[in-house]
């Protein structure tokens, strides 16, 4: 959500705070400000709100000048986007300058009683409670982390925080609590902050990520981390493996577009070096749990959100049908208020591809405490739930910009169908059927190139549409969560509103909004449910509707029924919804450009989302 990036070193600092923040622009944001010792001692703040390119302008027009100092890139939750909310905030004189991400519980009561004690608050923020109260609790002799460490422990909440300070200049003072936060480890003593690599990686590929409770001190001479309860401690240094063209545009448009065309790339890097042909299995080195340990499992629950919820629909599906075990979806925002059923025997997915998601970081809390094995489906080498699962399996998808997930959508579920097919030939699945799922596995990336050779075609299709106010998606089995993928993706980055439904739901409720005006867009691959889907078809091309099929095969049986064909390539059915789903995402893409949408960053939404 919000993004952090600080500086400290012999550069001056505002131009490359500026620099961070705009690698971190994707996280969603509705204001920005950098604050910076300046070279008179003194703390200087600039804010704008909109867009990033406003704090640019003044930045470039009045300087400051100065060798450390800290940026903010604000979604907000506590009060409107307005300049007096943006970060950082300042002590009533103006000496400590804060940033933050995340939410601060107890800040009503805090808030009461420093107003009480005098203190004047400027904002509506929560935040603005931590710089104030950090003010009130300096006492003579103290450092900066001194003072900082006095308030956190009075601070109920989530935060990754950065402060400043003119008392105890050329330092900067970090802390994480539930919201994530790295190091970079650049030459020459400079020592970055951010809230992703994103943030630092112009300067330095070495970053060292923070976990919960740990606080760290940077200065032009280095770094030391400690941890509130177990006092200075070491934190690993990570090598941060892609480059700065991985997060470029590349000559595309947009970020969105860029990283639907990157999925040929993505699916074999998913799959690289982990198919066996000749055994018709897979081998996955993040699986350390032992075979007689994984053949205790007997329930898999996957927990997840948004886009990542889809994909785990889909590992549902394969789950059950190929290796046969009982397996169970959870929205991770419910799973620990639920009272969930889980114990020793029940292996427990969590899928994400920031690795930072607080509600699933929240499910794998709650599931290890009641015993359960945990594995991580991630993309973010080093983030949270890769670090704190008991194994797990990463994407290598390479960074995702966009805030509108589609390379990872893609990769999470041939992630789910490598563990399926490993879990699988492991209790019952046959050699003959493992191989044909390797075959179909290693043919995707070509097969997805393939289906993106129809882009014009599709933003020929979108233009026929793009005046809709309203969209239905529907398919059946392993189709159904493509549906619910496919109108998420339009809703995220058209705000056209779409429904994804079970085809056969429709006539519960839905085929009311059916007429001449509506497109539904059928996934009707010839799968072991095609015949029910025709059926559907004829119910709504009996109402009039338009009809959209996405189809792998002949399409005699539906000539005349349906409006607009898009074709894939066939395959195993487990893994038609990695083919389905690619015109999809094409098709919202173009509606959202036709309509001059902000595709990459679309209102309201953020790319991770690290707050409850």
């Amino acid at each position: 959500m919000c993004g952090i990036v600080g500086y400290v070193g012999s550069k001056e600092a505002a131009p490359i705070l500026v620099q961070g923040l705009r690698r971190l622009e994707y996280r969603g944001y509705d204001s920005a400000g950098i604050a910076v010792v300046g070279n008179d001692g003194d703390v200087h703040s600039l804010r704008r709100a909109g867009k990033l390119d406003r704090l640019a302008e003044a930045v470039e027009a009045v300087g400051p000048g100065g060798t450390c100092g800290i940026g903010h890139t604000r979604w907000a939750t506590h009060g409107p986007p307005t300049v007096e909310n943006a970060h950082p905030h300042l002590s009533n004189d103006g000496s400590i300058a804060l940033v933050h991400n995340g939410i601060i519980e107890n800040a009503g009561s805090l808030r009461t009683k420093l107003e009480q004690e005098g203190v004047t608050f400027r904002s509506d923020t929560d935040t603005e409670v931590v710089v104030h109260l950090i003010d009130r609790l300096w006492e003579e002799g103290d450092t900066l982390e001194d003072a900082v460490a006095a308030a956190l422990d009075r601070v109920i909440g989530a935060y990754g925080i950065a402060v400043i300070s003119s008392r105890d200049p050329g330092k900067i003072v970090v802390a994480r609590n539930g919201s994530p936060l790295l190091l970079g480890v650049g030459k020459n003593g400079e020592v970055l902050v951010g809230s992703d690599a994103a943030a630092v990686i112009a300067h330095t590929r070495n970053v060292v990520y923070l976990d919960d409770g740990d606080y760290a001190v940077l200065t032009a001479e280095g770094y030391r981390t400690y941890h509130i309860h177990q006092g200075q401690v070491q934190r690993k240094v990570h090598e941060v493996t892609w480059d700065l063209e991985a997060i470029e545009r590349s000559g595309f448009d947009h970020f969105m577009k860029k990283e639907i065309f990157e999925q040929p790339r993505s699916l074999e890097d998913v799959t690289r070096g982990r198919l066996l042909e000749e055994e018709g299995s897979a081998r996955l080195g993040g699986i350390t749990i032992s075979d007689r340990e994984l053949l205790e499992v007997d329930r898999i629950i996957i927990t997840a959100c948004g886009t990542s919820w889809h994909s785990a629909l889909i590992g549902e599906y394969l789950l059950e049908e190929l290796a046969r075990i009982p397996t169970k979806v959870e929205y991770a925002s419910e799973f620990r208020y639920k009272n969930p059923v889980v114990d020793e025997r029940t292996l427990v997915i969590c899928v994400s591809q920031s690795g930072e998601t607080a509600d699933t970081l929240a499910a794998l809390r709650e599931a290890k405490q009641r015993g359960a094995r945990v594995m991580g489906i991630v993309n973010v080498v080093g983030s949270s739930i890769a670090r704190e699962t008991d194994f797990g399996v990463y994407l290598h998808a390479g960074p995702e910009i966009g805030v509108a997930s589609t390379k990872a959508f893609t990769s999470q579920v041939a992630a789910l169908a490598l563990f399926t097919l490993y879990l699988a030939r492991r209790r019952n699945l046959s050699i003959l059927e493992g191989r044909r799922l390797v075959k179909a596995l290693q043919e995707l990336p070509g097969q997805v190139a393939e289906i993106l050779l129809q882009d014009e075609a599709i933003e020929e299709l979108a233009r026929r549409y793009v005046d809709s106010p309203n969209f239905l998606y529907l398919g059946r089995g392993f189709q159904f969560p493509v549906a619910l993928e496919g109108a998420l993706k339009l809703k995220e980055v058209s705000y056209i509103h779409a429904e994804g439904y079970p085809a056969a739901e429709m006539k519960h409720g839905p085929i009311a909004l059916i007429d001449e005006k509506m497109p539904v867009v059928f996934l009707a691959p010839k799968d072991p449910v095609y015949h029910k889907v025709l059926s559907n078809i004829e119910e709504v091309k009996a109402r009039s509707g338009r009809v959209i099929a996405v189809v792998n095969d002949g399409t005699e049986e539906l000539e005349g029924k349906v409006d607009h064909f898009i074709r894939v390539p066939e395959t195993h059915p487990a893994l038609l919804p990695i083919l389905t789903v690619v015109p999809l995402q094409l098709l919202a893409y173009h509606v959202a450009v036709l309509r001059g949408c902000d595709v990459d960053q679309p209102r309201n939404l953020a790319k991770s989302v690290t707050v409850e």
